[in-house]
């Protein structure tokens, strides 16, 4: 199997995959949604009772949703995730009960009337642990209410909760190939009205394929073609895969991290495989 990067930004990826297999290739596409580690806040500890600020003012420590609808949504927030850093908490020196080397703590502290986002998550970490989108709607407090509440973040993956799935959007498609038959092709146009990703276009008054990599092979012009002039054909050993991240981890490093997961999933299964008694 082979990659060729055709596409790399910050959390989006897109590449060719060649020499492989359908199976193969849904393997990763698994590996990146369900074996990735990443950070999700876990635990979330509310006070309750009042809450007073510097003038003494007093607010009740509540808001129109359960707190337990709070404590989901701050588990979707993507958390920044430094694999060479944080280890799981169940495999930690600390026996599980919670360091520097396996959780992140944050602190939420806000008073109403106003919107709480997820950037009013102070990381008792430093700043490079606070969320990298602060834009993330958490809950909208009222008059006189308000929320205190301590989260403890720590890794996991997607296939234990979704708060812990890293990638969204990952999927592939056969790498498709479209060809013209210039000598029966009328020239008519109707399959550049029909096709939903403008694969095709006129140049020099010509039908031409401008964007051969877009088409999803759905076959519509095909259909519309008097001519038979056109053919399109997806390949059953190139894919073209893409996936985006949450931003908890680049795509780079999500990249790596499903290869490595594969790779160690095919060593272990072969070890069973050799061990066995025929």
């Amino acid at each position: 199997m082979h990659v060729k990067m055709l596409e790399l930004m910050e959390t989006r990826a897109k590449f060719l995959i060649t020499d492989a297999s359908p199976e193969k290739v849904n393997a990763l596409r698994r590996a990146l949604m369900m074996d990735l580690p990443k950070m999700a806040i876990d635990d979330v500890e509310f006070l309750l009772g009042s809450i007073r600020d510097e003038e003494g003012n007093e607010y009740e420590s509540v808001s129109p949703v359960f707190d337990e609808i709070v404590a989901h949504r701050l588990g979707l927030v993507p958390i920044p995730t430094d694999l060479e850093l944080f280890g799981f908490r169940d495999q930690c020196s600390c026996g599980g009960e919670g360091c520097p080397n396996c959780t992140i703590m944050y602190k939420l502290e806000k008073r109403g009337p106003c919107e709480v986002y997820s950037g009013d998550l102070d990381s008792l970490g430093g700043d490079a642990y606070r969320p990298n989108d602060e834009l993330i709607p958490i809950v909208r407090l009222g008059e006189r209410q308000g929320i205190l509440a301590y989260a403890t973040a720590e890794l996991g993956i997607g296939r234990k909760h979704a708060k812990w799935q890293a990638t969204h959007g990952v999927g592939y498609k056969y790498y498709p190939t479209v060809t013209i038959d210039q000598d029966k092709c009328d020239n008519g146009g109707s399959c550049i009205k029909v096709c939903p990703k403008q694969v095709m276009s006129f140049k020099d008054r010509n039908v031409q394929v401008i964007d051969n990599d877009a088409c999803v092979l759905c076959g519509d012009c095909i259909k519309v073609c008097r001519t038979n002039a056109i053919s399109v054909e997806g390949s059953e050993e190139s894919f073209l895969f893409e996936f985006e991240t949450d931003g908890s981890l680049s795509a780079q490093v999500a990249l790596a991290k499903a290869l490595e997961s594969l790779e160690n999933t095919f060593d272990e299964f072969r070890e069973k495989i050799a061990s066995l008694e025929i």
